[in-house]
Parts: C-alpha cells; sequence; structure tokens
C-alpha cells in the first residue's frame, strides 16, 4: 500500500525554471493574479446535483471589484483558448468562480459559459508550484496528452482536463453493459507504466479522470493525471506506482481477472517504447526541463536518499545512487527508458 509521508509544501519558481517556461512561451503577462482573487467578500458551499457537498466554495465580489474581476478572467481564457484573439470574449461571460479550500494549493476555478449556446468550460488559477510546473510540463512532452498552462511571477494558470473523475468510474460505471474490462484494465497497466517510468506519484483515484471515447465496435479508455502537485517528491517507488493505491484495487482487480502476466509484460513494454519515441522527438525540450530540474530544489534531501536507493535496486543500476537531487534520478530514469 502506497502511503504518502506528508503535507507536500510549495516550492517557488526557480531562475533556471522561469527561463524555460519564457524560452517555450508558457510564461505569458496576464492581466489577473492568484492573489487578485482573493478579495473575495463572501463564500457558500458549493453541492452537486445530487445534493452532495463538493467541498468547494462559490465566492462572491463586491459590485467594484466583480466587473474588473469578472473582465480579466475572460481576458485569461482567450490566452489559454485562443492565445490572446479576445474576439472569442464576445459571448462568454462568467458564470462562476469557486475556491477549494482544501486543495494544497486551494485553487480557483472559473467557469466559462457562452451565453449563445450555455456550453461551458473551466480553467483554473492557481499558486505556482515548481513541482506541479515540472509535472505539467513532463506530462506535454511525454505522455499522449497535450497540456495548456500558462505561468506568470507567482501565478498558474491550467485547462480543465476532460473526464469521468476516477473514483467517480469506479463508483458508478463498472456494471456498465458497454464497459471494455480488456481494454480499460490494459489502459490502467500502461498508466502505472506512464506514472513510473516519469515520476508522477499520488495517482490515488480522485488525482486521475478517465476519458471514454465510443468507436463504431469497441469503448477506447484513457486515464489522465489531473494533479501534478507530486511530481518527483516522495522518496519511495511505490508512491509512484498507481498499482499500490488501495483506492484504485477496483481497477487492479480488474486486470488481475483479465490480464495474464504475459500481457502485462507486453503492454508496459509497449508504453516504454511510446514514451521513448516521445522523448526522442521532444529532445530538445526534455534536456532543457532536466536541466532547470538538476539545479532545483523540489524535495527534501531524505526523499532523494531513499527513491535513489529504491530505483537502483528496481532497475539494477548503481548510477542512481550517484544522484544528488530529483532532477539527476529523472534523467538517470529516462536513461534507462532508452537503454532498454
Amino acid at each position: 500500500m502506497a502511503l504518502i509521508s506528508k503535507k507536500k509544501r510549495i516550492y517557488p519558481i526557480s531562475n533556471g525554471l522561469r527561463r524555460y517556461l519564457i524560452k517555450y512561451s508558457r510564461e505569458v503577462d496576464i492581466p489577473i493574479h492568484y492573489h487578485e482573487l482573493l478579495r473575495y467578500t463572501s463564500s457558500i458551499a458549493l453541492y452537486d446535483s445530487r445534493e452532495q457537498d463538493t467541498l468547494w466554495e462559490t465566492v462572491f465580489y463586491d459590485q467594484s471589484d466583480r466587473e474588473e474581476i469578472h473582465l480579466n478572467v475572460k481576458k485569461i481564457y482567450a490566452l489559454l483558448k485562443a492565445g490572446g484573439d479576445m474576439s472569442v470574449m464576445e459571448h462568454l461571460y462568467v458564470d462562476r468562480i469557486d475556491l477549494c479550500v482544501y486543495g494544497n494549493t486551494q485553487p480557483f476555478r472559473v467557469r466559462i459559459v457562452n451565453r449563445i449556446n450555455d456550453n461551458f468550460d473551466y480553467f483554473y488559477v492557481k499558486n505556482a508550484d515548481a513541482s506541479r510546473v515540472y509535472g505539467l510540463e513532463f506530462e506535454h512532452l511525454l505522455s499522449p496528452n497535450r497540456i495548456s498552462y500558462l505561468v506568470h511571477r507567482n501565478t498558474l494558470i491550467e485547462e480543465h482536463i476532460a473526464g469521468i473523475p476516477g473514483d467517480k468510474f469506479m463508483r458508478a460505471h463498472m456494471n456498465d453493459p458497454h464497459l471494455n474490462p480488456i481494454r480499460l484494465a490494459k489502459e490502467f497497466v500502461k498508466f502505472n507504466e506512464r506514472c513510473f517510468v516519469r515520476l508522477l506519484g499520488d495517482m490515488h483515484s480522485s488525482n486521475f479522470v478517465i476519458d471514454v471515447t465510443p468507436d463504431f465496435e469497441e469503448t477506447h479508455y484513457r486515464i489522465r493525471a489531473i494533479d501534478f502537485d507530486q511530481q518527483s517528491y516522495e522518496g519511495k517507488k511505490s508512491i509512484y506506482l498507481p498499482q499500490y493505491f488501495k483506492e484504485n484495487n477496483v481497477l487492479i482487480q480488474l486486470g488481475m481477472k483479465y490480464i495474464t502476466p504475459e500481457s502485462m509484460v507486453q503492454y508496459q513494454k509497449e508504453e516504454r517504447a511510446l514514451i521513448a519515441t516521445r522523448l526522442k522527438s521532444s529532445r530538445q525540450g526534455i534536456l532543457d526541463i532536466l536541466r532547470s530540474m538538476e539545479h532545483d530544489t523540489i524535495s527534501l534531501p531524505e526523499n532523494i536518499a531513499s527513491l535513489k536507493i529504491d530505483l537502483a535496486k528496481h532497475y539494477g543500476n548503481d548510477k542512481f545512487l550517484a544522484c544528488k537531487n530529483m532532477g539527476q534520478i529523472m534523467k538517470t530514469s529516462l536513461e534507462e527508458l532508452i537503454k532498454k
């Protein structure tokens, strides 16, 4: 069973990481920052359609602030979704701004609605945490998913990642007659491998979504991480393997029922080959982000010492033991991928 040691601290954006963000157009001047959204005057608990507390609060602003705040968050949406083309704002309005009071970085979630067709979208405004930024960038470069995010000073803007929350899927969709258990179990194996290779931790069922795509004959699944705070932070190998979280037991048992050990090894090799291909095609970006990470502090010394021992044993590679920080451990993990 995987256990998180303690609440993770927030690491600031270093100069090296900032240079990377500027080079790859992730650093963009934005019209409103996280701390300005804290000027709300009141809030109410947000409940879902079944009257369950979502643990988010909808916040409200004084009339004198609200108009300016809503205008500026619409501008952020245009930067995030349309490269700054402000004409997309014409039919948009801000329906709601919510605050997650229990989250590690206490993010704001903005709900944007198109008044013509009532279609809606979300994005998030957060305190910029270096660990999360590294996680987002590695997801963009090494996974099959593209990620849209922006950073300015100490504020992080993230797009909403659509899908059914993993815990909700396991509660409500496992008995769906259209469920394809073999494909779902296979995707969990591949997701498990992706997380381990790029050292993304804490992937229990509340921290990923399942994207379901019906095809003309079959249903396809993609498991996508939505929380990147635990990128290269924890010191135990098991934290980077979703298969060790009890919250994922339904998917784990599905794999035990439908996937043979031989098939599992095949799927792991397939996923590693795909990651290696992405690594080669994004070689310069990977080298640049690793260079920044190797000169950055994003974990505790005891976590670094513990993880490098775990990975040296796992891979039978003593090169991990010489690593002095999480950037070097990450680089050695990716070298192991290429080698094999």
